[in-house]
């Protein structure tokens, strides 16, 4: 009998340390043992711990919860993490699809000559606007595949300047209105295409097509033989940003004036 109370005592005791946040509630009954037989002794230790057993089933239980749930929302944050490493890397596409298409256009166009200053006014529509969705990620998207994917310039260019008129207040703005630029651009409508890059510098200062809107102005004036403006235009985008690829471009371009 003497070495079970031993063995119940010495379990009791490893429990106790063991769930640390029940020992002043187990602290309480093992002092309330001290009186009566051996076997009212044992018996009072057998309930305790059989209740601390219950305690540590429920605390082990509510671990492996715990443990499921921490497993489920990392799941969650890697499908996450990567839906938005796809974003960027599609963003990314766009953008060298969008450089392309200028740079097409430039060997298309070297014989256009304009000596006025960038319109005021939007330039007008070259179609008709297709039906919107009055979704804003669709009607974005839909410009974008007209442009890329359908080669569909003139449509192209409807679809954006629609976008722009029916979404004023879209995140997506500064990518519609540099579409505009590098398709009028690629049409050899210069005028048209510093426009929208203006919109661009004027309205989007911090967007990430800001600096390459700038130094595609300057480019603009360049080809119109307005040097002093394009170099100024040039030393801008090298001031306002300095660690950015247009401002590496535009550090070359002023250098050769």
């Amino acid at each position: 009998m003497n070495s079970n109370f031993r063995r119940h005592l010495l379990g009791l005791s490893l429990l106790v340390g063991v769930a640390v946040p029940w020992a002043a509630t187990a602290q309480a009954p093992i002092s309330n043992v001290g009186s009566g037989s051996v076997e009212d002794r044992v018996t009072s230790l057998e309930r305790i711990s059989n209740a601390q057993s219950q305690l540590l089933n429920q605390l082990q239980q509510q671990l492996s919860d715990n443990q499921r749930d921490i497993d489920t929302l990392r799941g969650q944050i890697q499908e996450s993490q990567y839906q938005l490493n796809q974003v960027v890397e599609r963003q990314k596409q766009i953008y060298q699809q969008m450089d392309s298409l200028s740079q097409g256009g430039a060997q298309n166009s070297t014989g256009a000559a304009a000596t006025a200053a960038p319109a005021d006014s939007a330039p007008a529509a070259e179609s008709a606007a297709p039906v919107s969705s009055g979704d804003e990620n669709s009607d974005y998207n839909a410009a974008v595949s007209l442009a890329l994917e359908k080669k569909q310039y003139d449509q192209a260019i409807s679809a954006f300047q629609a976008f722009v008129k029916q979404y004023p207040n879209s995140t997506y703005l500064p990518n519609a209105n540099y579409w505009l630029g590098q398709l009028f651009y690629n049409k050899g409508k210069k005028e048209d295409a510093a426009y929208y890059y203006a919109v661009v510098v004027k309205n989007y200062p911090k967007s990430p097509k800001s600096p390459d809107a700038m130094f595609k102005v300057g480019v603009i004036m360049q080809e119109k033989g307005q040097v002093d403006k394009a170099k100024a235009v040039y030393q801008q985008v090298i001031k306002q940003y300095p660690t950015s690829d247009a401002a590496k471009q535009a550090k070359k371009r002023a250098a050769s004036l």
